[in-house]
């Protein structure tokens, strides 16, 4: 797939929320965290939900059901249909489902979100390698998972049946900080087996493709926190993405990505899909948005200038990937970002 090298954020005349037809909003890190309601969330999403967006849930964290999530946004204050959620249990499932007979016995190594989502697909969950499993699907199983699940995939992985895992999540934001995820599971058996398994969530086209099917969107915005799964998805989905700042992606981060993790806009929090996004433009040899002015040196990111804290990181984000090209931008952008608070 060829795609143009993305040098800046865009800008955007309307609010985000009118501008596209549905939110693919990822969970944690920008809806909640740790259970609780990341701040200004339930507020944004009901003012969005109102003037007519639909909002969908994409998770790559296959733990809880969709009636489950629904039911915890709900309480949230955030009203939500188990058909608004879309995780990564379900996409693996169905890769699974086609490629093995229907009513196949699948070793799980997780919780309930990937039973349901088997038995959805008409395939049997089992818990032994010894129950015959014709497949092995690992997803996070919440941080109390015992280690001796990781030893039943290994024995059922060794006899030659296919793995599957629903995402490869390193970490997972938590309400005390930042947790490992089911890709640091998943490095357990791959460690131990030497095998690779097939992956459906984001950034993988499997998970793209659930979303689509399953909400029927025709202009969505990816609304993420992380730029190797919610943005890379996005790119790799060739949809437009809005970053926000309130999960796992800092701004050193931001302003070192490749060109596939560049979101299509920055912005703190989910306030931002309320609202316009304001122009980056050239300035001279650097780029301006609001009061801010960025430009690349020789050894660091230069920032100039005064007002809103957003404005200055997208101005950096011009400067930093414009001079990265299709790579990564190797400058000290450590000064202008504590300057800006990030």
């Amino acid at each position: 797939m060829s795609q143009t090298v993305r040098t800046r954020p865009e800008g955007s005349d309307r609010a985000l929320s009118e501008a596209y037809d549905t939110a693919l909003l990822d969970l944690d890190g920008v809806v909640y965290a740790g259970g609780n309601a990341i701040a200004y969330a339930v507020d944004s999403l009901g003012t969005a939900r109102a003037g007519g967006t639909r909002l969908a849930y994409v998770t790559n964290n296959a733990l809880r059901t969709p009636d489950t999530v629904a039911v915890h946004l709900t309480e949230l204050g955030i009203p939500t249909e188990e058909s608004d959620v879309i995780t990564s249990a379900q996409a693996v499932a169905r890769l699974i489902s086609e490629q093995v007979p229907q009513g196949a016995r699948v070793l799980v190594i997780g919780g309930e979100g990937l039973r349901v989502a088997l038995r959805e697909r008409g395939l049997e969950p089992v818990e032994s390698a010894e129950d015959g499993p014709v497949a092995v699907v690992q997803g996070y199983g919440g941080p109390d998972l015992p280690w001796g699940r990781f030893a039943e995939a290994c024995y059922a992985i060794a006899r030659g049946v296919p793995w599957f895992a629903s995402n490869t999540d390193l970490t997972i934001p938590s309400a005390r900080g930042i947790a490992p995820g089911n890709g640091a599971a998943v490095e357990v058996v791959r460690i131990a087996t030497g095998a690779e398994p097939q992956v459906a969530g984001k950034p993988l086209p499997p998970m793209h493709r659930e979303t689509i099917l399953r909400t029927g969107a025709e202009r969505p915005l990816v609304v993420g926190d992380r730029l190797d799964t919610d943005i890379e998805g996005a790119f790799n989905g060739e949809v437009d993405s809005l970053l926000v700042l309130t999960g796992v992606t800092d701004g050193a981060q931001l302003l070192a990505a490749p060109p596939q993790h560049r979101p299509t806009y920055v912005d703190a929090d989910l306030r931002g899909m309320l609202t316009g996004q304001p122009e980056v433009v050239e300035a001279g040899e650097g780029f301006r948005c609001g009061g801010w002015t960025a430009t690349a040196g020789t050894e660091r990111l230069e920032l100039e200038g005064a007002g809103e804290a957003m404005d200055g990181l997208r101005a950096l984000c011009a400067a930093a990937w414009t001079a990265a090209g299709d790579g990564v931008c190797e400058l000290d952008g450590g000064k202008a970002l504590a300057r800006l608070g990030l």
